[in-house]
């Protein structure tokens, strides 16, 4: 038992995945998205994650922390289906939609199941402008009217959008670009979004505003998020609950209030450790992450 786990204990406190009851527990209904012990090696010799296990329970906002190289991203394509082209291959585990395997099913089914990913990089096409970027998401919709308010709500959600609709994609600011990838996301009309690294790049005020539209998008449209972030304040300040990556593997997980009070997230994730200079303090610092270890 690591000394995170055990100072929980000694608490009274257990750390329990959201939508799996335990003892004591009312049984919960079965969560939309359950990952369990999956295995992900890219070209058949890296192990970049192991015995990953995690729920998205319907209509909750999920985060997935770590620093950069945990396996967040891997973890997030497993799911979407979108490991091939970097010739990942799922090896063990089994993702599974509202009870059904889905670990074996491609990319574009699984956008038609619900699942919509929003990749790190604000992934647009530059040469087109908002309002193509996001008829051009639209394609599997076919349904001309549909298209027109898609697009609309879109533009309800993101302004800013509505406003360079005739500008080329690639002339907006970074805030802007991000938008667009959520709204290009958006125009398939998914039931659970992810997101990957949507603070990435972007000045804190940007960074407010995109997380509160997220958060109106999940209240309102009852779209779950599976979120991942290096920024953990910003992160667990819109989650309900939230899992912690680090070297490939999920180290701990538990409600977003509580890890927020956990002293290790504090002091290596929610800035409460800035300050050490000296060796002694570093070698402190490498005492207390051995949880992680």
């Amino acid at each position: 038992m690591t000394d995170t786990v055990a100072r929980a204990h000694e608490a009274g406190k257990t750390f329990a995945n959201p939508g799996v009851s335990g003892a004591g527990q009312a049984a919960r209904p079965a969560p939309l998205l359950a990952v369990h012990n999956v295995e992900v090696i890219y070209d058949k010799v890296f192990l970049a994650i192991k015995g990953v296990s995690l729920e998205v329970p319907e209509g909750a906002i999920v985060a997935l922390l770590g620093s950069n190289g945990a396996g967040k991203s891997t973890t997030l394509k497993a799911i979407s289906g979108l490991l091939g082209p970097e010739r990942g291959q799922v090896t063990k585990g089994t993702v599974r939609w509202r009870g059904q395997d889905i670990t074996r099913l491609s990319p574009p089914a699984r956008v038609r199941l619900g699942i919509a990913q929003v990749l790190e990089g604000r992934r647009v096409f530059e040469h087109l402008t908002p309002e193509e970027n996001l008829i051009a998401a639209s394609t599997p919709i076919g349904n001309a009217r549909r298209v027109r308010e898609l697009v609309q709500m879109v533009y309800d959600y993101f302004p800013r959008l509505y406003e360079r609709r005739n500008a080329k994609a690639g002339y907006l600011s970074g805030g802007e670009q991000q938008m667009l990838a959520i709204g290009r996301a958006l125009m398939a009309e998914p039931r659970l979004l992810l997101l990957d690294e949507p603070s990435l790049g972007l000045a804190p005020v940007l960074v407010e505003e995109i997380f509160r539209i997220v958060q109106r998008i999940n209240q309102e449209q009852g779209v779950s998020v599976l979120l991942v972030e290096q920024n953990a304040r910003a992160a667990l300040d819109v989650a309900s609950y939230g899992y912690l990556m680090e070297d490939g593997r999920v180290r701990m997980d538990g409600p977003a209030e509580v890890l927020k009070a956990n002293p290790d997230i504090q002091e290596f994730y929610l800035g409460g450790g800035a300050g050490r200079t000296s060796y002694r303090d570093v070698k402190h610092y490498r005492r207390r992450k051995r949880w992680l270890a």
